[in-house]
């Protein structure tokens, strides 16, 4: 059997860090946040194969459920909570979990991460099933609240992922399409809220955002089911509007965006003519 190794637990590569100044406190961090991106490039097919696997499940009506503790499981809401806004999805497509419910967004909930039968029963306050994708993420990859949450999903056959920082860890073990992001020590020894949290955020991006354009949330390169909830994304997608119909005042553009709701309704009412020109 291969040896697990923690490696998010192995010592800081650097010393004293008490004694440097602050600007080699930030190139170091810098220095270590670099090697992020490269240490994901390598997992890329792990990454697509689990992608493919949340599209044909949300194709036939599925939806996909993040689970973490700690600053895990805080990305995870984050992620979830962004793509309503974003893309213009029911808020129960896409849902984040984290062990200690709301309270653990601000604050730790003692030993919250440590049961092993929590998860379940908060997955199960979304009627989870078959038809669902379940991401277990842990930087350690020992976290009881997932594991064991992820272990249930598989015996009533949902399909399970996870994101973690230690390959071969037991989390990867209940995962049918395990991300394994092998970022090394962290600049403050076991501080994973950095470049495992940064790898993290990242791989989560990827996953939400190639997701949302494979289910036809994006025409081009841009985001035209956005909510339209502050004056920001009103003036975004008027522009949007002007650019992808031809309409040229910019007043006209923003009454028939506010009129439909979004800029792909708005570009099918002017495309059918029913709207009125000026």
């Amino acid at each position: 059997m291969k040896q697990f190794v923690k490696i998010t637990e192995q010592p800081s590569q650097y010393r004293h860090l008490e004694k440097m100044s602050v600007l080699e406190i930030l190139t170091h961090i810098n220095e270590e946040d670099k090697k992020v991106p490269f240490a994901i490039e390598k997992i890329i097919p792990q990454i697509e194969r689990l992608v493919s696997a949340i599209v044909d499940k949300m194709l036939a009506g599925g939806r996909l459920f993040y689970i973490g503790a700690g600053t895990s499981g805080r990305l995870a809401i984050v992620d979830a909570s962004e793509c309503p806004p974003t893309y213009g999805v029911s808020p129960e497509l896409v849902t984040g979990i984290i062990a200690g419910g709301k309270k653990a967004m601000t604050q730790p909930v003692e030993y919250a991460e440590d049961s092993s039968t929590q998860g379940w029963e908060d997955l199960l306050k979304y009627q989870v099933s078959s038809k669902d994708v379940v991401i277990g993420i842990a930087a350690s990859g020992t976290t009881p609240y997932v594991i064991a949450a992820l272990k249930k999903c598989r015996l009533e056959g949902i399909i399970t992922g996870c994101i973690t920082n230690n390959p071969g860890s037991p989390l990867t073990e209940e995962a049918d399409f395990p991300i394994e992001i092998a970022v090394g020590p962290e600049f403050v020894t076991g501080s994973t809220r950095m470049k495992s949290g940064t790898s993290q955020k990242l791989v989560l991006n990827m996953i939400s955002t190639s997701v949302m354009i494979q289910l036809g949330r994006v025409d081009d390169n841009t985001m035209v089911h956005m909510l339209l909830s502050n004056t920001k994304l009103v003036d975004r997608g008027a522009k949007m509007l002007m650019e992808k119909t031809g309409i040229s005042d910019y007043e006209q553009a923003k009454a028939l965006l506010l009129k439909t709701g979004s800029v792909k309704k708005a570009m099918k009412v002017f495309q059918s003519g029913e709207s009125n020109h000026r």
